[in-house]
């Protein structure tokens, strides 16, 4: 198979390091996830997202020419829903109101509602 970078294929997780994730496929190529594409967030154990054996799909990052080791992540596949959550995020900005004197307006109600607690 011709791998080439954004392509979204499946493979099996063959060894882990604390350093990321060693993925193997059908055709006998090997890439490897960094533990920085993991996630979006702060990974302190690569074995909390992945096992051996385990069958994971990844987006190819790159392609190394000479050796044709692949550059996998898992964190590339979710930049959708996290680019759709910005998009939804700033069309509702315009509509609300931010600022001290939201606050200002807001704070007798908070008052009233913390001392009926």
């Amino acid at each position: 198979m011709q791998y080439k970078p954004g392509m979204v294929v499946d493979g099996i997780v063959t060894g882990i390091q604390p350093y990321g994730v060693f993925v193997a496929f059908e055709d006998g190529a090997i890439g490897l996830i960094h533990i920085s594409e993991l996630s979006d967030g702060f990974v302190k154990d690569v074995r909390l997202f992945v096992s051996l054996k385990d069958h994971v799909k990844v987006k190819v990052i790159d392609v190394d020419p000479q050796t044709h080791q692949l550059r996998l992540s898992i964190k590339a596949l979710h930049k959708n829903r996290r680019n759709q959550y910005k998009r939804n995020y700033m069309q509702r900005l315009p509509q609300m109101k931010i600022g001290f004197t939201s606050i200002k307006e807001k704070m007798p109600q908070w008052i009233k509602e913390a001392q009926n607690d």
